[in-house]
């Protein structure tokens, strides 16, 4: 396979992951702000603070609130992290592959992409902001369904599958991460709301209540950093991630031939031996461990583009 090739089929599912992971994370503070137990803009600062826009978000629109930031992450053209920018992306990826993908694909895609930009046009943008999350949660849902339906689970379909669980680990770890940023928690009652909204964002409360009932910060952590079975949870994004990678490469788990294989399969047996206490009880906690486990990831990323997308020199 081409490297243009992979390096699109890769994008387009990891650009599309991501706009369903803001419209989750988005809608699930919607309902934060309406249970009114995290000042407003610490709240909405928080959700800008966990993509790690900051930045960008400050330079643009000043102080955090919720129309303000709503714009940004939905349809900002300067925002790259934007719904829409995810999902122009993503369409020009797929119109660049589109004899590759089915054709079931392409109208999921394209549908997806006229929806959001019939939104961004719309006079008032930001009319009915749940109904345009829920649009964009299902569209997404549907393409990944559409994907694993219509598509050969060939070398193609590896790459969009390793694309799409890279993307889900990274956000995963970042809507866990926002309680470093709603700052400190009175024992009132609150901690609990917060966390669950923790398990919303991943779509996780329900499998998690499942497997351990109340709700608390160590079982949450727990579940979404560690779990091998839940398809939101860090770990497993990174086993079957390395799944992909070892079926397009021919390799073989525990050892590895490429920078790919070796940081995906360092990262992955980290999380197979880690245990949350020891996370927890870590220099820095949660936070400074999630954000060490960002870099790996990161660092990951990068290994596969230069293990499989970057031309060779003179290529």
């Amino acid at each position: 396979m081409l490297s243009r090739v992979a390096d699109s089929i890769y994008w387009m599912n990891r650009q599309i992951e991501r706009a369903e992971n803001v419209a989750r994370a988005t809608e699930t503070t919607l309902d934060l702000a309406l249970e009114g137990t995290v000042d407003p803009g610490r709240l909405w600062n928080a959700l800008i603070c966990a993509f790690g826009d900051q930045a960008g978000f400050a330079a643009r629109h000043g102080a955090a609130d919720q129309s303000r930031v709503f714009e940004f992450l939905a349809f900002d053209a300067g925002n790259p992290n934007s719904i829409d920018r995810c999902l122009q992306a993503a369409r020009e990826n797929a119109r660049t592959i589109r004899d590759l993908i089915s054709s079931a694909m392409w109208e999921e895609i394209n549908k997806c992409y006229l929806m959001v930009r019939a939104a961004a046009e719309a006079h008032d943008r930001g009319g009915n902001q749940r109904e345009f999350l829920d649009e964009v949660k299902r569209a997404s849902q549907l393409i990944t369904g559409v994907t694993d339906a219509t598509m050969s689970h060939g070398e193609a379909w590896h790459f969009a599958r390793m694309g799409r669980l890279v993307e889900r680990a990274d956000k995963t770890s970042r809507v866990l991460d926002v309680e470093h940023f709603f700052g400190p928690v009175a024992v009132d009652g609150r901690d609990a709301v917060q966390w669950s909204a923790v398990l919303e964002s991943a779509s996780a409360l329900e499998m998690y209540r499942k497997q351990y009932g109340a709700v608390s910060r160590r079982n949450v952590a727990e579940f979404l950093v560690l779990d091998r079975h839940f398809p939101r949870a860090m770990h497993f994004c990174l086993i079957k991630g390395e799944e992909s990678l070892l079926a397009v490469t021919g390799g073989i788990k525990g050892s590895y031939s490429t920078p790919a294989e070796q940081r995906l399969g360092r990262l992955r047996a980290e999380l197979d031996y880690a245990h949350i206490d020891e996370i927890l009880a870590g220099a820095g906690g949660l936070h400074d461990w999630i954000d060490g486990f960002q870099t790996d990831l990161n660092a990951t990323s990068d290994a596969i583009h230069a293990t499989f997308f970057a031309t060779p020199p003179g290529g």
